[in-house]
Protein backbone atom coordinates (compact mmCIF):
# COMPACT_ATOMS: atom_id res chain seq x y z
CA UNK A 1 0.00 0.00 0.00
CA UNK A 2 1.61 3.27 -1.30
CA UNK A 3 -0.46 6.80 -1.09
CA UNK A 4 0.80 10.61 -1.34
CA UNK A 5 -0.57 13.31 0.71
CA UNK A 6 -0.99 16.78 -0.54
CA UNK A 7 0.35 20.01 1.01
CA UNK A 8 -1.84 21.09 3.74
CA UNK A 9 -3.38 24.30 4.39
CA UNK A 10 -1.00 26.41 6.35
CA UNK A 11 -4.06 29.00 7.97
CA UNK A 12 -4.12 29.18 11.76
CA UNK A 13 -7.27 26.88 13.37
CA UNK A 14 -8.01 27.40 16.62
CA UNK A 15 -10.93 24.33 16.21
CA UNK A 16 -10.96 20.99 17.56
CA UNK A 17 -11.63 19.35 14.60
CA UNK A 18 -9.80 19.74 11.11
CA UNK A 19 -10.74 18.38 8.09
CA UNK A 20 -9.40 18.34 4.55
CA UNK A 21 -11.00 15.27 2.54
CA UNK A 22 -7.88 15.01 0.86
CA UNK A 23 -5.43 15.00 3.46
CA UNK A 24 -8.47 12.97 6.07
CA UNK A 25 -10.06 14.52 9.26
CA UNK A 26 -9.46 14.61 12.98
CA UNK A 27 -11.85 15.16 16.09
CA UNK A 28 -10.24 15.45 19.64
CA UNK A 29 -12.25 13.70 22.42
CA UNK A 30 -12.27 13.66 25.84
CA UNK A 31 -11.26 10.42 27.66
CA UNK A 32 -10.62 10.20 31.19
CA UNK A 33 -7.73 12.13 32.63
CA UNK A 34 -6.57 11.28 28.76
CA UNK A 35 -7.60 13.15 25.24
CA UNK A 36 -8.49 10.90 22.20
CA UNK A 37 -8.22 11.64 18.55
CA UNK A 38 -10.66 9.79 15.88
CA UNK A 39 -9.06 10.49 12.71
CA UNK A 40 -10.42 9.04 9.13
CA UNK A 41 -8.94 9.55 5.77
CA UNK A 42 -9.13 8.30 2.49
CA UNK A 43 -5.83 7.08 2.53
CA UNK A 44 -3.48 5.21 5.63
CA UNK A 45 -1.21 8.02 5.27
CA UNK A 46 -3.64 10.19 5.31
CA UNK A 47 -5.16 8.97 8.42
CA UNK A 48 -1.81 8.77 10.25
CA UNK A 49 -1.05 12.49 8.95
CA UNK A 50 -4.77 13.42 10.42
CA UNK A 51 -3.95 11.80 13.82
CA UNK A 52 -0.97 13.54 13.99
CA UNK A 53 -2.35 17.00 12.82
CA UNK A 54 -5.08 15.70 16.32
CA UNK A 55 -2.05 15.35 18.58
CA UNK A 56 -0.63 18.89 17.44
CA UNK A 57 -4.41 20.52 18.08
CA UNK A 58 -4.50 18.69 21.50
CA UNK A 59 -0.89 20.51 22.32
CA UNK A 60 -1.86 23.90 20.82
CA UNK A 61 -5.04 25.78 20.18
CA UNK A 62 -3.58 28.25 17.30
CA UNK A 63 -0.32 27.02 14.85
CA UNK A 64 1.42 30.15 13.60
CA UNK A 65 3.50 29.99 10.38
CA UNK A 66 6.84 29.53 10.21
CA UNK A 67 9.25 26.67 11.54
CA UNK A 68 11.68 23.98 8.82
CA UNK A 69 10.07 20.87 7.42
CA UNK A 70 11.93 17.54 8.86
CA UNK A 71 11.58 13.95 8.12
CA UNK A 72 9.70 11.51 9.95
CA UNK A 73 10.29 7.86 9.35
CA UNK A 74 9.74 4.82 10.90
CA UNK A 75 9.67 1.12 10.24
CA UNK A 76 7.65 -1.66 12.36
CA UNK A 77 6.08 -5.14 12.49
CA UNK A 78 2.31 -4.11 11.73
CA UNK A 79 0.44 -0.80 10.86
CA UNK A 80 -0.83 -0.72 14.63
CA UNK A 81 2.37 -0.46 15.42
CA UNK A 82 3.61 1.90 12.82
CA UNK A 83 1.23 4.44 14.07
CA UNK A 84 2.08 4.15 17.65
CA UNK A 85 5.84 4.72 16.21
CA UNK A 86 4.59 7.39 13.96
CA UNK A 87 3.15 9.39 16.55
CA UNK A 88 5.70 8.18 19.07
CA UNK A 89 8.41 9.92 17.17
CA UNK A 90 6.72 13.04 16.51
CA UNK A 91 6.43 13.12 20.49
CA UNK A 92 10.21 12.72 20.60
CA UNK A 93 11.13 15.27 17.98
CA UNK A 94 9.14 18.04 19.91
CA UNK A 95 11.33 17.17 22.79
CA UNK A 96 15.15 16.77 21.46
CA UNK A 97 14.14 19.65 18.47
CA UNK A 98 12.07 22.07 21.24
CA UNK A 99 9.65 22.56 18.33
CA UNK A 100 5.88 21.59 18.25
CA UNK A 101 5.37 19.57 15.08
CA UNK A 102 2.53 20.60 12.57
CA UNK A 103 1.29 20.31 8.91
CA UNK A 104 2.39 16.33 8.96
CA UNK A 105 2.70 14.60 5.50
CA UNK A 106 2.54 10.77 5.55
CA UNK A 107 2.60 8.21 3.56
CA UNK A 108 2.43 3.85 4.45
CA UNK A 109 3.54 1.23 3.04
CA UNK A 110 3.88 -2.31 3.46
CA UNK A 111 7.45 -3.34 2.73
CA UNK A 112 8.45 -7.10 3.50
CA UNK A 113 7.74 -8.12 6.75
CA UNK A 114 7.27 -4.43 7.74
CA UNK A 115 5.62 -1.19 7.45
CA UNK A 116 7.35 1.72 6.75
CA UNK A 117 6.27 5.55 7.39
CA UNK A 118 7.59 8.32 5.38
CA UNK A 119 6.49 11.60 6.64
CA UNK A 120 7.22 15.04 7.33
CA UNK A 121 6.38 18.17 9.95
CA UNK A 122 6.98 21.47 10.26
CA UNK A 123 8.51 22.12 13.33
CA UNK A 124 7.59 25.46 14.78
CA UNK A 125 9.60 26.63 17.63
CA UNK A 126 8.22 26.04 20.71
CA UNK A 127 8.74 29.44 22.06
CA UNK A 128 6.99 30.98 19.62
CA UNK A 129 3.43 28.63 20.97
CA UNK A 130 1.46 28.22 24.52
CA UNK A 131 1.81 24.46 24.26
CA UNK A 132 0.14 22.01 26.52
CA UNK A 133 2.27 18.86 27.39
CA UNK A 134 1.19 15.73 25.87
CA UNK A 135 3.08 12.79 27.82
CA UNK A 136 3.18 9.60 25.47
CA UNK A 137 0.77 8.03 22.75
CA UNK A 138 -0.79 4.53 24.13
CA UNK A 139 -2.21 1.30 22.46
CA UNK A 140 -5.24 2.18 25.41
CA UNK A 141 -8.20 1.49 22.64
CA UNK A 142 -6.18 1.96 19.84
CA UNK A 143 -7.97 1.24 16.32
CA UNK A 144 -6.84 1.48 12.79
CA UNK A 145 -9.51 -0.27 10.17
CA UNK A 146 -9.88 0.00 6.90
CA UNK A 147 -13.51 0.99 5.81
CA UNK A 148 -15.53 1.53 2.41
CA UNK A 149 -13.86 5.25 2.17
CA UNK A 150 -10.71 4.90 3.51
CA UNK A 151 -9.43 4.40 6.88
CA UNK A 152 -10.26 5.35 10.71
CA UNK A 153 -7.94 5.93 13.13
CA UNK A 154 -8.54 6.01 17.38
CA UNK A 155 -5.70 6.88 19.48
CA UNK A 156 -5.47 7.53 23.29
CA UNK A 157 -2.69 9.90 24.35
CA UNK A 158 -1.35 10.18 28.28
CA UNK A 159 -1.31 13.91 28.87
Amino acid sequence: MTDDTPDPPRAESDDRSGVDRRRGSYELRDHTADIAVAATAETLGGAFAAVADGLTAAMCDRVPDGGDRFPITVRSESPEAALFDYLDECIYERDVRLVLPVDHRATVRESGDEWVVEGSARGVPLASVSARDVKAVTYSEMELAGTDGGWRAYVVFDV
